[in-house]
């Protein structure tokens, strides 16, 4: 049995996030610069190296404070409806099969294949059908941190009506933090993602065009 790597739904989520975190990015960073400091007014967070520094004008989108609110907040709602589609189909479809972490299946090869790009390691890791284990490791990593990403910006945007909420995540000022430092983890996964499309383009023409049929990989983990 075959069939494409790329199912048009995972396709079709994926490259709406492109859009959707993107501006939701630009518009978060254009909130930050009406308060560009971590902590309660008039006290530092000792381990936030960037008080007071604002993101450059060109990363920037909403004009303005209240414009950047609307920006982001239209776009959280469609981000996590799109996040709930891409969900659902992943577990009804068994796709979580082959794309997310399993220590016992991919463990290994993400050590293999981490050690092969440091260039500790002359053999190439062994194929494990879709995606190799750093891959799915690094893939699974990032599903995982999203809903920390919506409900930290819940906690920051409704602290009066969600009052245990930004209790539990340590507060208004510590999910602020949470917020910021999900964002740039996830910008960094996308610098590092963007690179190794660079250095692999038939990932992203299986992206766009879902890829030609190849075998179906192995079943559950």
């Amino acid at each position: 049995m075959s069939r494409r790597p790329q199912p048009w739904i995972i396709r079709a989520t994926h490259w709406a996030n492109v859009v959707l975190l993107g501006t939701m990015a630009g518009s978060g960073l254009r909130i930050l610069v009406a308060y560009p400091f971590l902590g309660p007014r008039g006290e530092d967070y000792a381990w936030y190296p960037l008080q007071g520094v604002n993101a450059p004008a060109a990363l920037q989108i909403g004009g303005w404070l209240a414009g950047a609110r609307h920006w982001h907040f239209a776009f959280a709602w469609l981000f996590t409806a799109n996040a709930l589609v891409y969900a659902a189909y992943l577990f009804a479809s068994g796709e979580w099969r082959r794309r997310l972490f399993f220590p016992r299946r991919d463990a290994r090869n993400a050590l293999e294949t981490v050690l092969h790009d440091l260039r500790l390691r002359k053999e190439p890791p062994a194929s494990v059908g879709l995606y190799n284990g750093m891959q799915r490791l690094t893939y699974t990593g990032v599903l995982a941190v999203a809903p920390l990403l919506v409900l930290s910006g819940l906690a920051i945007y409704k602290p009066v009506q969600l009052p245990r909420l930004t209790a539990l995540l340590g507060g208004y000022d510590f999910a602020r933090a949470i917020h910021l430092l999900v964002l740039a983890a996830l910008a960094l996964f996308t610098v590092v993602h963007v690179v190794q499309v660079i250095l692999h383009p038939r990932s992203f023409v299986d992206m766009t065009t879902g890829g030609r049929d190849r075998p179906e990989p192995e079943g559950s983990p």
